[in-house]
Parts: C-alpha cells; structure tokens; sequence
C-alpha cells in the first residue's frame, strides 16, 4: 500500500509533467470559455479533464498519447459545444438554463425560489455577502446559469430602469 518503484515514480513524474503541460496548451488553444463555470456541462467538462489526467498518471496501461487524445477530444467536444450554442439558439436553450429571478422590491418569488431549490436563508446570504445588512437597499436577486446570485442594489436597479426609459423615448 505504501510501496512505489522507482520505475513507477519515474513514469509518474515524466508522464505527469507531460501530461499538464499538454493540458495547458490544449487548454490555451482551446480558448478561456473551457474553464469557466458557466453550466453543468463545462463543469462536467472541467470534472472529465481532471479524472483524465488522474487516469493518465496512475494507470500503466493508459499511454501518454492516449491520454493527450483523450484531453483533445474532450476539449474539441467542448470546443463544437460552444460554437453550435452560439449559431443555435435551440441547441444553447437545450444545454444552457436561463437566469431566474427570485427576489424583486422587497418580495421574495416563492415560486421560482421552488423551482430553482432555492431557500430564502440563501438568498439573505448572498445579499449579506453582496454587502448589504438587509434586503431595504436591494431591488433584486438573479440566480445565475453558473448557479451563483447576483444582488442587485435599489441604486442600480433605479438607474437601469432611467437608462431604459432613455432608451425606450429614443427608439420611438
């Protein structure tokens, strides 16, 4: 259980080493969207890459360039995932949740806050951790698509809702 042969210690630190520096250019190449926690599936993604290079440092069999393949194809799948999000709406609605409201001047929107799991201790958390002592100087909370909440104050709500009357009187 505790025992390693230099043979094995070796392989470890040469395949390791080869291993991460080919993640990392994989990873440039494929471009700052593969890391972000932005839904369940890059997380998956993120999660696939790590127990691929775990694989590829303690299993013998598993071969320096079959892992690199591995790495490749997993970043080329995400790679097509983004692209086909981008140009398809229906395909990006199908891997993508959209923002959800749940909190909005001073009333808490039970019925997203069900949908989403969503407890109002937590969202008091997050307005508290946003900086806020109470929920008087808050107009909104957004669950995100990464799954974080967005506070937004009364001061920035009032201001949006100015800029889009602007904008509205513009357009007209």
């Amino acid at each position: 259980m505790f025992e390693i042969t230099l043979s094995s210690f070796i392989r470890i630190i040469t395949v390791g080493f080869l291993a991460y520096v080919g993640l990392v250019i994989l990873l440039r190449f494929s471009g700052k969207r593969t890391l972000t926690k932005l839904n369940a599936f890059d997380l998956v993604v993120t999660v696939a890459l790590g127990s691929t290079l775990a694989t590829i440092l303690l299993n013998n069999s598993i071969s320096l360039l079959e892992g690199m393949t591995a790495f490749g194809l997993l970043i080329l799948l995400q790679y097509l995932m983004t692209i086909f999000s981008l140009h398809f709406d229906w395909f990006n609605n199908l891997i993508k949740s959209e923002p959800r409201l749940l909190y909005l001047d001073g009333n808490f929107l039970r019925s997203s806050m069900r949908k989403e799991r969503i407890k109002e201790m937590e969202i008091l958390q997050a307005i508290r951790n946003t900086g806020f002592g109470s929920t008087e100087k808050v107009k909104a909370v957004i669950l995100e698509t990464d799954g974080s909440l967005s506070v937004i104050s009364s001061e920035v709500g009032n201001a949006l809702e100015h800029v889009n009357s602007e904008v509205d009187e513009n357009e007209t």
